[in-house]
């Protein structure tokens, strides 16, 4: 866990202890959020700037897994989280017994096949070997990307569940390295090809469009499933300092700086209706 430099001149350092009531710590406009480093904590710090404007100091912790982030905000010890996105969520609060929900839709991120030692597809061997998260959604994610490229060929129904023992064939017969998330992208030079969640892949230097031999489409199913959100715990989502922090998530000014900084990498979230009000 670490605290990122450049929110320092906006942020508080603590929450006043009288504060602390059942899940909510809204003391005299302060908003405490655990955050992944990039890109989340990357766009609070700029929808910070917005929220001072506001009368509101949001108070950004860093971690660098996806277990504390949920834990924080269930306990009360801080007011929400943004790293993951929905089936995660859900499966998170099935496994450990949480009470979270999603207070806002921010963002997608494209997961992507990277190279490695192979820098395509064809050059892929048998017993060659990809890595690919371990976490239940995660890996289900990486499965389908990798049958959709022909890697192999997951059992009929298998979807968002799947696991390696849903794989029916491999038209290829790689290996595959199941890996905590955050070290994916630290074998690369190690194995043929890594699959990487969109923000860890930031983390390395990686761009999706100018880097992955392959990724999922931004009209994709995969894309409108894993929207990363804004998860509190249930009963805080109407919260005053949570509506505030969603909206100004979902503004004109952070759509555009999210555009403009990620290059595709990250991508802010549409519902279809106003996808088509946009076009429109």
């Amino acid at each position: 866990m670490r605290k990122h430099g450049k929110l320092t001149a906006l942020l508080t350092a603590t929450v006043a202890a009288g504060a602390m009531m059942a899940g909510t710590c809204y003391a005299e406009g302060t908003i405490t959020i655990a955050a992944s480093p990039t890109p989340h904590a990357e766009i609070l710090e700029k929808a910070g700037e917005i929220l001072a404007e506001q009368g509101w100091t949001l108070e950004v912790t860093e971690f660098e897994d996806y277990v504390q982030p949920n834990l924080v905000v269930d306990s009360g010890e801080m007011d929400a989280n943004y790293f993951q996105h929905v089936p995660y969520l859900d499966d998170f609060n099935a496994e450990r017994g949480t009470d979270l929900v999603v207070a806002g839709e921010i963002h997608y991120e494209p997961f992507g096949i990277y190279p490695g030692i192979k820098k395509s597809f064809d050059e892929l061997e048998d017993g060659d070997v990809i890595a690919v998260p371990n976490d239940p959604t995660n890996e289900a994610r990486a499965l389908l990307l990798l049958q959709d490229n022909g890697i192999l060929k997951l059992k009929e129904g298998a979807g968002i569940t799947a696991t390696i023992q849903d794989i029916e064939e491999k038209v290829i017969d790689v290996e595959l390295e199941e890996l905590e998330a955050a070290q994916v992208s630290r074998v690369i030079d190690e194995v043929a090809m890594v699959v990487l969640n969109g923000n860890y892949a930031l983390d390395a230097g990686l761009s999706v469009g100018k880097d992955a031999i392959a990724f999922e489409s931004s009209d994709s199913d995969a894309a409108k499933t894993y929207v990363n959100v804004i998860a509190v715990k249930a009963g805080n989502e109407e919260n005053e300092g949570i509506k505030a922090l969603v909206d100004v998530l979902k503004s004109d000014e952070i759509t555009n700086f999210i555009n403009e900084t990620y290059d595709g990498q990250v991508v802010p979230f549409l519902p279809e209706e106003e996808e088509e009000q946009t076009e429109d």
